[in-house]
C-alpha cells in the first residue's frame, strides 16, 4: 500500500509539473490579449487590468486604420511559406544525400555545413546586402526568401532522422529493383521522415515568421514590410498605445498557433522519435 500511495504521489507531482509548465506557456499569449483588450490607461494603473475587456474590437480596427494589416500578414505568408517548403525540400534532400549515398569528399562536406551553424548571422548582413542590391531585389520578397532557402541546421536534422530512421538496406532494395535516387527519396525517404519534416517546419515557418531585422533592411516599402516590420511602426515618438500594439501581435501570432496545431501530433512525434528507438 505504501509502494502504491507514493506512485500517486508521484505522478501527482508530475501532473502539478505538468499543469504549471502549461500555465506558464499559456500566460504570454493570455496576458498579451488582456492587454489588447483594454486601454492603455486600464493596463498602466495600479493593480492593472488582470481580466479581457471589451476594446479588442477597438484596437484591432485602430490597428487596421494605421497599417495594411491583411497585406503584410499576406507578405508574412507568402514569405514564411516559401521558405519553409524550400528548406524542407533541399534540406532533406541534402540529408539523404549525405546519408545514404557514397562520394569523395561527403565528411568534408558535411563538418563544412556543420561549421557554418557557428557564424553569427549578422556577420553575412553586409556582404548578403549587398550581393541583394546587386541582383536588384531590394524591396523584393525574394530578397527575403531566396538567402534562407536552406540551411545547416535543417540540413544536421534530416541527416540525423534519416540515418536513424532508414536502413541502407532499403535503399539498396530499390537500387535493385531499378529506381533513381530521387525516386527512392520522393517516394520511399518522404513517408518515413514526415515527423521530422513536421519538426522542422515548424521551427522554420516560426523563425521566418519572427525574423525582423534582415527584412527591415531590405525591405524598406511599406507595400513590402512583413507583418513584424508593420507593428513596429505603430509605435508613436511622444506616446505608446500598448493595448493597439497588443492587439495587433495578439492577431499576428495566431497563424503561428494555427501552424502548431495542424502538425501537432507530427511534431510531437519528431520530437519523441529518438526516444522510443531500440
Amino acid at each position: 500500500m505504501n509502494e502504491i500511495g507514493s506512485n500517486k504521489f508521484g505522478n501527482l507531482l508530475v501532473y502539478l509539473f505538468f499543469i504549471v509548465v502549461t500555465l506558464l506557456s499559456v500566460f504570454p499569449f493570455y496576458w498579451m490579449y488582456v492587454v489588447g483588450s483594454n486601454t492603455t490607461s486600464a493596463v498602466n494603473q495600479f493593480p492593472p487590468a488582470v481580466l479581457p475587456g471589451t476594446n479588442f474590437m477597438e484596437n484591432a480596427r485602430n490597428v487596421f486604420e494605421r497599417i495594411d494589416f491583411l497585406g503584410v500578414m499576406m507578405n508574412s505568408l507568402i514569405i514564411s511559406g516559401a521558405v519553409t517548403l524550400s528548406v524542407l525540400f533541399f534540406c532533406s534532400l541534402a540529408g539523404y544525400a549525405f546519408t545514404k549515398l557514397t562520394f569523395k569528399g561527403r565528411d568534408a562536406a558535411f563538418i563544412f555545413v556543420i561549421a557554418t551553424m557557428m557564424i553569427p548571422p549578422q556577420l553575412g548582413l553586409i556582404p548578403n546586402f549587398m550581393l541583394i542590391s546587386e541582383l536588384g531585389w531590394i524591396d523584393n520578397l525574394r530578397a527575403v526568401i531566396v538567402p534562407a532557402m536552406v540551411n545547416a541546421f535543417g540540413v544536421f536534422w534530416m541527416r540525423q532522422y534519416i540515418s536513424s530512421a532508414m536502413p541502407y538496406e532499403l535503399v539498396e532494395a530499390a537500387r535493385v529493383d531499378g529506381c533513381s535516387h530521387f525516386r527512392i527519396y520522393w517516394n520511399i525517404v518522404l513517408p518515413i521522415v514526415k515527423p521530422a519534416l513536421a519538426t522542422l517546419g515548424i521551427f522554420t515557418f516560426m523563425m521566418t515568421w519572427n525574423d525582423f531585422l534582415w527584412p527591415l533592411v531590405v525591405l524598406k516599402d511599406s507595400s513590402v514590410h512583413t507583418i513584424q516590420i508593420a507593428l513596429r511602426t505603430l509605435n508613436d515618438v511622444y506616446s505608446t498605445d500598448y493595448s493597439m500594439i497588443l492587439a495587433g501581435t495578439f492577431m499576428a501570432t495566431l497563424p503561428i498557433l494555427i501552424v502548431f496545431l495542424i502538425f501537432n501530433k507530427q511534431f510531437v512525434s519528431g520530437i519523441t522519435e529518438g526516444a522510443v528507438k531500440n
